[in-house]
């Protein structure tokens, strides 16, 4: 029997980039009590706050739930890991910092879809209320808010010279890529402040703990929802190996922030779930919720590698003792140079044909390289060029696998499992080759490392992709907004036929945003809080 901890107005479970603005939000008002339960631990490891620590962070069982992926068939057979955070401030206390907000048509395609309220004039205005843009106050971005964006402290003869090559094959240079039209190449702007990673951990919830009317509670996994009918009522939870509960007050509810894994799953061991995959794994049928754990999409980038001549890459530094120490004092000292950097500091926008009306492809240009994530960099100079395509057909899923929550679910992306992925994944590996074919590059020597100038055929290139591919970590989709029979909630993030319950997480996205997702979450958060607490006022 688990014993009852109290009742609050709302209960947020996951205490990420969507939990922490929620847990500022909506306890600012002293007359709501707000409770959340984080699945992971305190934020008090050294390395999720030094930029490069990611490294450290990601496939850490102590930040990360470290899970993988099925088999799948586009990757040529492989699993891969499918890092999500697992520490408070969630998948921004690990990711990579790079403010994005995707393109305007992405959230225009919302409301066309029948979402009203999420075009982007509707929700820039919450982008900005949160920002605190170094640049200040200005019509596209927001200064004095908590989630501060600063430039790069660093830069790299290699970067500059990839960006004039991207120039020479019709890829112009910008300077910001959020002001709706992405389209371009340039430095990424990052979730930093002075030379340390920036979270939503120290942006919102830090500041509101001292507030009497949060509870946080850390290491504290929900077990499942309950319900009174088809109402939600309250939440049980694990904590210290024993079950408690808490419950919603009249007109409370309960919000789910965990995220496009952890929301469906909860879900579905809570009975609100595809009736046949529930009744599989002998859970009580709730509310035969088809759409579920569907819709699952991703952002897979292609990770192609170029050795070169003649410039300084961050492979050579990093296999130096002399290099180590110099970039160690460098951070001590100053907050700058290699320490500082997010996976990847260059950025590019771009079409794989000249069909698109805006960018599908992203790239994340690194100067680096190294087989996989986890693995010591190459001791030879070489820069890496991921692409990704940012909008792509393939749907997957997720699903669980046993009643416990605790229990890993099923997660199969189903990457390049449509005849158009396939095909902008081999336009995107030509594209990169003449970028760097460039006049530009001369200088540099550059030769195809991975894949390999051998792959030349469509049948090559695809199967490259496979060997090459892996996740940027966006996984959204899967509680999908809409009021299509596969929708999970509507267009105030209420699940649909159920009452007492919202999902507020990228989970809720119909379609995949066109660039990195963590600031696209913070903006779904922000607007959710106003939408609850303009419903609380007008109960």
């Amino acid at each position: 029997m688990a014993d009852t901890i109290g009742a609050f107005d709302y209960i947020i479970v996951g205490g990420g980039s969507a939990g922490c603005v929620l847990a500022n939000r909506l306890s600012a008002d002293p007359k709501i009590s707000v409770l959340l339960l984080e699945a992971g631990g305190n934020d008090n490891y050294p390395w999720i706050h030094i930029p490069v620590g990611y490294l450290r962070c990601i496939g850490n069982p102590r930040t990360d739930w470290c899970f993988q992926t099925a088999e799948e068939r586009g990757l040529n057979g492989r699993s891969i890991l499918y890092a999500r955070g697992r520490v408070i401030g969630g998948c921004s206390s690990i990711n990579g910092m790079i403010y994005m907000r995707g393109q305007a048509r992405d959230y225009d395609q919302w409301r066309q879809l029948g979402n009203t309220g999420w075009g982007w004039d509707d929700i820039l205005p919450y982008f900005r209320k949160s920002e605190d843009h170094f640049a200040g106050e200005t019509e596209h971005h927001g200064a004095g808010g908590e989630w501060r964006v600063e430039p790069q402290r660093l830069s790299w003869e290699i970067l500059d010279t990839f960006q004039a090559a991207a120039a020479e094959v019709g890829i112009p240079r910008t300077d910001d890529f959020n002001r709706g039209d992405n389209e371009g190449c340039g430095y990424f702007q990052v979730n930093q402040r002075k030379g340390i990673r920036w979270t939503t951990a120290k942006a919102f919830l830090h500041p509101a703990k001292a507030r009497q009317n949060l509870r946080v509670l850390t290491n504290a996994p929900a077990k499942w929802l309950c319900f009174e009918g088809k109402r939600v009522v309250g939440v049980e939870f694990w904590q210290e190996g024993h079950a408690h509960r808490a419950d919603t007050r009249e007109g409370g509810e309960v919000l789910l922030a965990a995220g496009a894994i952890g929301s469906p799953q909860l879900l579905q061991v809570s009975g609100c779930g595809p009736a046949n995959l529930l009744s599989e794994h002998g859970v009580s049928i709730v509310s035969d919720m088809q759409g579920v754990g569907r819709n699952l999409q991703d952002h897979l980038q292609i990770r192609m590698v170029f050795k070169v001549s003649n410039t300084l890459t961050l492979n050579e530094q990093a296999n130096s003792l002399w290099g180590k120490a110099a970039m160690g004092l460098q951070y001590a000292l100053w907050r700058r140079g290699p320490l500082t950097m997010a996976p990847s500091q260059l950025g590019a926008f771009a079409k794989s044909d000249d069909s698109r009306e805006t960018p599908n492809l992203q790239y994340h240009i690194q100067p680096l390289s190294l087989d996989q994530f986890g693995d010591p960099l190459h001791r030879f100079p070489a820069f890496t060029a991921s692409v990704c395509n940012l909008r792509p057909e393939s749907r997957g899923h997720v699903s669980i696998a046993g009643r416990d929550a605790r229990q890993p679910p099923t997660i199969q992306p189903n990457y390049l499992s449509t005849p158009a992925d396939r095909q902008v994944a081999a336009d995107s590996m030509r594209l990169t080759r003449r970028i760097c074919a460039a006049g530009a590059m001369k200088p540099f020597e550059p030769i195809e490392y991975r894949p390999g100038i051998e792959a030349q055929s469509e049948e090559d290139l695809v199967r490259a992709a496979g060997d090459l591919g892996t996740t940027i970590f966006h996984p959204v989709g899967t509680c999908k907004m809409g009021d299509d029979p596969a929708a999970v909630v509507d267009d105030r993030l209420r699940l649909r036929g159920l009452s007492g319950c919202r999902v507020v997480d990228a989970s809720i996205m119909p379609t995949i945003t066109s660039g990195n997702t963590n600031s696209p979450v913070i903006m779904i958060a922000e607007k959710a809080s106003d939408m609850i607490l303009a419903d609380r006022r007008a109960r």
